[in-house]
């Protein structure tokens, strides 16, 4: 049966304290998840190794390299369940229920085994204030099936207008991914220029690796479900360096603001989501703050932008 999040085009309310246990209990299933792909795949610039995928059934690792050949774990927020495939023609699953992290981190582990997928992680949450290692978290044990699927939809939305507004630029810029550390949705585009040594930390995150995530000069849009400390779910884009006009930049739409305390301009999911035409407010939020960086950054932007759409009617040819 299909549920009603699949059978409308309109974007799924979120709203934090609705489901705030769920996410911080499903956040922590990711960085699980997202800890086997960092040991198991070479590591690629801005850590872009590590990172998940959106996918027609929820999150994804997509193919990761192994001892015997690839494998891939998927989180499907539609069946609830977290698959792990070989290319052996092995598979296992986890249901994903009501259940502590202590819990789904040792029965992955087995299936893990079972698969004879050979793979240790560092048990620590990553980018979490007082973190409790996975293997003795008894406290997150929360799963709302109808919110989490919700959220994913959402997630599927925005993906879709991320990756739109990626093809906008002829310059390096990142796949849209999913990072598990901060649990957000991100697209970032790079000026082709290095950027000063970052000063900003977090928790359980060496300096190294901050360092090199913010080697080049990047202007970065995303969306994040929220927090304790901000409960809004909201996109959000900034800029690294940050030059001294770039907050004094106008943006689009009207509901976007500059964030002086997270330094970087912020729009509440629910302006898009209530909006006439959410694609199309969000693509006003990415272009405008992108192009506050750039502009007052600098950027070469006659090298660095595109407009392929001639292309389309080009290959219209072929089909």
């Amino acid at each position: 049966m299909q549920t009603t999040a699949q059978l409308t085009d309109k974007w799924p309310v979120i709203n934090y304290d609705d489901w705030k246990d769920t996410l911080a209990t499903v956040h922590l299933w990711t960085q699980i998840v997202g800890k086997i792909r960092l040991r198991k795949m070479p590591w690629l610039n801005h850590s872009w190794h590590v990172t998940l995928y959106v996918s027609p059934d929820g999150l994804s690792t997509g193919t990761v390299p192994y001892q015997h050949g690839i494998f891939q774990i998927d989180f499907n927020f539609m069946q609830h369940q977290l698959l792990i495939s070989t290319s052996t023609g092995r598979k296992e699953a986890v249901e994903l229920r009501p259940r502590t992290v202590a819990d789904f981190y040792q029965a992955l582990f087995e299936k893990l085994k079972a698969l004879d997928i050979d793979v240790s992680i560092y048990t620590l949450p990553s980018e979490i204030a007082d973190a409790i290692p996975f293997e003795k978290d008894e406290i997150h044990r929360s799963y709302n099936a109808q919110k989490m699927e919700d959220f994913w939809q959402a997630l599927v939305k925005i993906h879709n207008v991320f990756t739109r507004f990626r093809t906008r630029f002829t310059g390096k810029c990142s796949p849209v991914h999913f990072f598990w550390g901060a649990f957000d949705l991100a697209v970032t585009r790079f000026s082709g220029r290095d950027a000063p040594p970052h000063q900003g930390e977090a928790p359980n995150m060496p300096a190294a690796v901050m360092q090199e995530a913010y080697s080049k000069e990047v202007s970065s849009c995303g969306f994040w479900p929220g927090s304790e400390q901000y409960p809004h779910a909201v996109f959000y884009a900034y800029c690294y360096p940050v030059t001294p006009t770039f907050s004094e930049q106008a943006v689009q739409p009207a509901g976007a603001f500059y964030s002086q305390e997270m330094g970087e301009f912020m729009l509440p999911y629910e302006v898009v989501q209530q909006s006439p035409d959410p694609e199309e407010t969000l693509l006003a939020f990415m272009q405008s703050t992108y192009e506050a960086a750039a502009n007052t950054g600098h950027w070469d932007r006659a090298s660095l932008e595109c407009d392929l759409s001639h292309l389309e009617n080009a290959y219209g040819c072929f089909k």
